[in-house]
């Protein structure tokens, strides 16, 4: 696999969403909003009861947003738009009226725990480290905070916040709240998740809704609180000091 995509595969009223980047699933703009779009329209379908998201390759779930896009910043307005990506999938993720079901299979870092944290039920790999990078750039992870905090508790978000250097084991995940069950091969998940996904098409989908609606009460504001994060991110990524770091890791 070398070219990026977004891709959709439904079968016995299962909705299978893979996304893939070759640079490590690290996801530019055009990648997060067709992953958005499809999220949006998938929830849509009569056809389908459930969502499984998952993404292409072995290593790693979700490195994040695009570092090559990243570093190519030069005003607050572009700032905003790129930060805007993963706020606009997990908002897609919040207002699905199916459940989804999460498939992380690697390591995941940044935006990609913010995508782990919006799931309605999340399974891993013991692979599956996670990191939240962000302040080490001198940013922080404020798109995807509220996700990650809601899941997994203030406490919890801070610690991972502010340790930005380090991995954090898909274990510790689960203690937390993250994960729900965390396997030692990609078989075993995917036959887990394929279990739970086929268990989830026999209930009422009135009701899965009614629930989703009920889980996620509290977030109606999100629209506009991660638009407004995204905009803290795009000015945080002129600064003198995010822009040091970058020339670094460039």
């Amino acid at each position: 696999m070398t070219d990026p995509y977004v891709k959709q595969h439904i079968e016995n009223n299962i909705a299978t969403i893979e996304f893939f980047h070759p640079a490590h699933n690290s996801l530019p703009g055009n990648i997060l909003a067709q992953l958005a779009d499809t999220i949006t329209e998938t929830g849509k379908n009569d056809e389908v009861l459930v969502i499984v998201l998952k993404s292409g390759g072995d290593r790693t779930f979700c490195a994040g947003a695009s570092f090559k896009e990243l570093i190519s910043i030069e005003n607050e307005k572009e700032g905003e738009k790129f930060f805007s990506g993963f706020a606009n999938v997990i908002n897609a993720m919040r207002k699905c009226p199916k459940f989804i079901i999460g498939r992380v299979q690697g390591k995941t870092v940044g935006g990609g725990v913010g995508l782990a944290s919006a799931m309605d039920y999340c399974m891993a790999t013991k692979f599956s480290a996670i990191k939240l990078s962000e302040l080490n750039l001198g940013i922080g992870p404020f798109v995807v905070g509220p996700a990650v905090e809601r899941k997994i508790g203030v406490s919890g978000m801070s610690q991972i916040a502010i340790d930005a250097n380090s991995f954090y084991s898909p274990e510790w995940a689960k203690d937390k709240g993250l994960f729900t069950k965390v396997f030692d091969s990609t078989e075993e998940l995917d036959d887990e998740v394929q279990t739970l996904a086929e268990q989830l098409c026999g209930f009422n989908p009135e009701a899965v809704k009614e629930m989703k609606q009920m889980f996620w009460r509290g977030t109606e504001d999100w629209d506009e609180l991660l638009q407004e994060r995204a905009k803290i991110s795009g000015r945080l990524v002129l600064s003198s000091f995010t822009k040091e770091k970058l020339k670094r890791f460039k």
